[in-house]
């Protein structure tokens, strides 16, 4: 197992990356470990008991502004458009979300265009010039009605605490649109893989440099396996650091995928419940995968405060934190060449594709430095 240039901890989609591009574009071979029992990260996707294609770690919706990661990824899979849509539940009524016209008009039951549509909020929301919270965040930007029926209650749920006490970030996500625009998100490309996330991340890795080891933690191979050239740990930050400063705080999830007799059992991909019921949302993926079966599974989506790391906790009090992490991390790149990438390790919320590219930028930097002559770069094979 020392035979190797890169030991990457992780088979999501950053170690699949830069294993990928390593091996491409440099030759050189590498160790993936993971300690699950599959590749793709949170993105796998698998076939349910049912023969319905899930998203066993809930949905991922794939959208990207960037035309050149289209292009490399398009190496790997087919595309088909991605069909993201999604509707909030208030006081028994589904809403399109996130708020665009068709909600305001909804909900406050009147006609509107984009310019008396903005005046409407405008003269709902709080005068907040900087908001230093998501409540103030919100409230700045719709007022507290809009904000008591579609942001407050979903945000406790999910996050364990009062908006108050998370960053502008956490809500600050989310669109308000003075358009007609249904759509969940907004990216020129919204696609997803044709065959799914777990065979286009496994097409990545069918190289023969690429070896694969499952039901295989870091930790089972730290110490043991020496890379020649770099490290690249996916993992919790502070697990590699075996929590010397204190634990990170993660939100967690759990699922319960539901079978059900007939074709389709929501109106779209997903359904947000901010206020009643103990789960979050419940999705329909087979709106995404356009999969044809006459039966369905809808998974529902509980937050929870222990379990594998899903989101970190987007306060002040973390964030110091996890500068204080980050600046071991950094030593230990400059010393070890250890390189932190994805969204465990780098504690931060991003989606498929910014993890993507942060891989392309995590393999260029290890190629980069690999290539400056230093006492492990002379083991490069940068072609």
């Amino acid at each position: 197992m020392d035979d190797v240039d890169l030991l990457i901890a992780g088979a999501g989609p950053v170690g699949c990356v830069i294993a990928e591009r390593a091996a491409t574009v440099c030759g050189w071979s590498s160790l993936i470990v993971e300690k699950r029992d599959h590749v793709a990260g949170n993105c796998h996707d698998e076939m349910h008991e049912s023969g319905v294609m899930i998203h066993r770690y809930g949905p991922h919706y794939f959208r990207t502004n960037e035309k050149p990661l289209l292009d490399y990824l398009s190496a790997f899979t087919g595309w088909i458009e991605g069909n993201y849509r999604v509707k909030a539940s208030v006081n028994g009524a589904l809403y399109p979300f996130p708020i665009n016209l068709d909600t305001l008009e909804q909900f406050f039951g009147k006609k509107l265009d984009a310019e008396s549509a903005q005046t409407l909020l405008t003269s709902l929301a709080s005068d907040i010039p900087q908001p230093a919270n998501s409540e103030e965040f919100v409230l700045s930007r719709v007022g507290r009605q809009l904000y008591e029926a579609f942001y407050l209650g979903y945000t406790l749920k999910q996050w364990g605490r009062h908006p108050r006490d998370l960053e502008p970030s956490v809500c600050g996500r989310i669109p308000v649109r003075f358009t007609r625009d249904d759509r969940y998100v907004d990216a020129a490309y919204q696609v997803m893989p044709d065959k799914g996330y777990t065979a286009m991340f496994s097409a990545m890795i069918i190289s023969p440099r690429i070896r694969t080891m499952l039901k295989t933690s870091f930790e089972d191979v730290r110490g043991k396996v020496h890379p020649r050239i770099a490290t690249v740990y996916c993992g919790p930050l502070d697990a590699y650091f075996d929590g010397a400063l204190g634990n990170l705080p993660w939100r967690s999830l759990a699922f319960d995928f539901r079978t059900l007799e007939q074709e389709f059992a929501q109106p779209c991909v997903q359904i947000n419940y901010p206020n009643e019921h103990d789960y979050t949302r419940t999705v329909e993926i087979k709106h995404v995968t356009r999969q044809t079966c006459p039966r369905t599974v809808v998974s529902y989506e509980y937050p929870r405060a222990e379990g594998d790391p899903y989101y970190p906790v987007p306060a002040p009090a973390h964030r110091a934190l996890y500068e204080r992490y980050r600046a071991m991390a950094d030593e230990e790149t400059r010393t070890k060449r250890v390189y932190f990438a994805g969204r465990l390790a780098t504690y931060r919320y991003i989606n498929t594709d910014q993890a993507i590219e942060e891989a392309l930028h995590t393999f260029e930097r290890i190629r980069e430095d690999a290539a400056h002559g230093d006492a492990v770069g002379r083991h490069a094979r940068v072609q």
